[in-house]
């Protein structure tokens, strides 16, 4: 049974105090072992917004639901649309300091792994390697029908081809990809369907209210299992799905470390919750654990 998903989440007055100090991370790393769990946040300074943070875009719009999107023709419409218009900026961002500091981790042999939350790729644009998407990737399209995936950019000219005039002006864009438009900008958008069975299609990732693949949930249950900590990166953890694995590692008794600029529904499992901006903060980090981002350069 699916349940419709929880939007936000108002912390409680009794958390833990925040802090600023990066000793702990630094340690953690320097041990090896930490697995990254990473969020929205990660992303906001590669020009993506987050949902829930200050600004967040869910305070302006609901994201699309998953039973929304199979019941109903006009919401495929409406996300196609406002989707296809915001993989034009969304297909363009850059990783940055926060991706690049988690690839130089990797490479320096002090990670178990990486889950992300996101379905920008940025991570892997980054370097990582063998990153679990755990919500899927916007740079894959699924039929629902016969299952086939497709690259987006093949989905984007076919799109472009139907709709060669379609150049609204939106007023903004969302960490899914997704512009804000009006109903009716979006009114005359021309779908398409499946080349191989003419079905309808989805992008390959996680809408709010959809569940995640078990089989990608085990994986990553395994990966806390495997790993010394578990460290967690612009993620407010409101939606269980990424929140489990905190409760897990904490179950375990590893440390569970949180850099965030906001409280999270896991810094009760925290060691530590650090309030500082990504970049800066894993930028100090790699500094001082002598590790170069991208050859050498830093941001």
């Amino acid at each position: 049974m699916r349940m419709r998903p929880t939007l936000s989440w108002t912390p409680p007055p009794d958390l833990p105090p925040s802090t600023t100090d990066l000793r702990a991370v630094a340690d953690s790393l320097r041990a090896g072992g930490v697995l990254v769990l990473s969020g929205a946040g990660i992303s906001t300074e590669s020009g993506i917004p987050d949902y829930r943070g200050e600004g967040g875009s869910l305070s302006r719009h609901t994201p699309m639901l998953y039973e929304d999107f199979v019941g109903s023709a006009q919401a495929r419409r409406r996300y196609w649309a406002r989707s296809h218009l915001g993989w034009r900026v969304f297909g363009r961002a850059r990783p940055n300091a926060g991706h690049r500091a988690v690839a130089a981790f990797g490479r320096h042999g002090l990670l178990a792994g990486v889950i992300t939350q996101n379905v920008d790729g940025l991570h892997q644009s980054a370097g990582s390697e063998g990153v679990v998407e755990l919500h899927g990737g916007l740079d894959r399209v699924v039929c629902l029908s016969c299952g086939a995936v497709s690259p987006r950019r093949e989905l984007a000219r076919r799109l472009e081809a139907a709709n060669p005039d379609y150049r609204p002006v939106a007023a903004g864009m969302n960490p899914d990809g997704d512009a804000d438009l009006t109903d009716d900008q979006v009114a005359d958008f021309r779908l398409v369907s499946c080349t191989v069975c003419d079905g309808v299609l989805k992008p390959d990732v996680v809408f709010f209210g959809e569940a995640v693949s078990p089989r990608r949930v085990e994986r990553c249950r395994e990966l806390v299992g495997e790993a010394a900590s578990l460290l967690v990166l612009g993620s407010s953890l409101t939606v269980m799905s990424g929140l489990r694995f905190v409760r897990q590692a904490a179950q375990a008794g590893k440390p569970v470390l949180i850099i965030n600029r906001d409280a999270t529904r896991g810094d009760v499992h925290a060691l530590a919750r650090v309030e500082l901006p990504l970049g800066t903060a894993l930028t100090t980090v790699a500094d001082e654990l002598g590790i170069p981002l991208d050859g050498g350069t830093t941001p």
